[in-house]
């Protein structure tokens, strides 16, 4: 699934809770002497943390970015329980039923406003609990989103002629992104403009994470995105088929060379996909994924 594009006002910081707390929980924005801590709630799944864990293995650190976003902990006796980055998003990381009410209350009195919550879902739907009540109208609820991992060779034969997009090829590549994304969103990526999504857009495919197979008349018959990538862990996100092309059977091994693509990255690729998307999930089991959680998302 497409990381989902900023409709409300810019990031304002969160205040940071005094360093003793009082009551039964406290909440600071993470700084770098809490980088060790962070890593132990990541490592608990390093495949469904794989956006804190690639955060954490760029930067070296808990802080976060003044532009990016920070990341909320949340504490019972100076132990770090849990956390969420807290930017455009909001992805939790170790967040449970319990602290998930908690936290979405802090953060509704924040008074930020956010684009999108997802992550694992007992984490997302426990922060939208209580978080609604401080947000407008959720755009789209999903609450069941399979996360599928792969950790082996693709049971399937990968498809020849997919391969790693090229700069000059970011007009031909924009309008199939800009597709799966009013599909699986729906909504328009350009609205307010268009820059900042072909700047997205071409990032991947400057890091070379945005592969794609064409037709010899030059469109792009599927695409997809590494969209997330650790040392342990890579999330495939952004998966298309050309409707001219989608009844053939072959997405499957398109899908399997992605995945041989992602797994020379990591030992782990992953993805999520709504419940509802029998025919991608028949695809993905195909090549080999099996599911390893659930994930939620709430779109605002």
């Amino acid at each position: 699934m497409a990381k989902m594009l900023s409709r409300v006002a810019p990031w304002l910081p969160l205040a940071k809770a005094p360093a003793d707390p009082v009551g039964p929980w406290s909440f600071r924005v993470l700084e770098q002497q809490d980088t060790a801590a962070l890593w132990a709630l990541v490592n608990r799944d390093p495949v469904a943390n794989v956006f804190l864990a690639a955060h954490l293995e760029a930067t070296g650190s808990a802080a976060g970015s003044a532009v990016g976003g920070h990341i909320v902990g949340m504490y019972r006796n100076g132990a770090l329980e849990c956390a969420c980055w807290a930017g455009v998003n909001l992805i939790p990381v170790g967040v449970t039923a319990k602290t998930g009410a908690e936290l979405g209350e802090h953060l509704g009195r924040s008074g930020r406003s956010f684009s999108s919550i997802f992550g694992p879902a007992a984490g997302v739907l426990a922060l939208w609990s209580t978080l609604q009540d401080y947000s407008s109208e959720p755009f789209d609820l999903r609450p069941v989103q399979p996360l599928l991992t792969l950790d082996t060779d693709p049971a399937v034969e990968p498809a020849q002629g997919i391969r790693f997009t090229r700069p000059d090829e970011l007009d031909v590549l924009l309008p199939a992104c800009a597709a799966m994304f009013e599909e699986e969103v729906g909504y328009s990526p350009y609205i307010g403009g268009t820059e900042h999504y072909r700047r997205r857009v071409a990032s991947l495919i400057r890091r070379k994470h945005s592969l794609a197979a064409f037709a010899d008349d030059g469109a792009v018959i599927f695409k997809a995105e590494l969209g997330t990538v650790s040392s342990q862990a890579v999330q495939v996100q952004g998966v298309w088929m050309n409707p001219d092309y989608r009844g053939r059977g072959l997405s499957a091994g398109y899908m399997a060379a992605v995945a041989v693509a992602a797994r020379a990255l990591a030992p782990t690729v992953s993805l999520y996909v709504n419940s509802y998307n029998a025919r991608a999930i028949a695809s993905y089991r195909r090549v080999g994924f099996t599911e390893a959680g659930t994930f939620a998302t709430v779109l605002l």
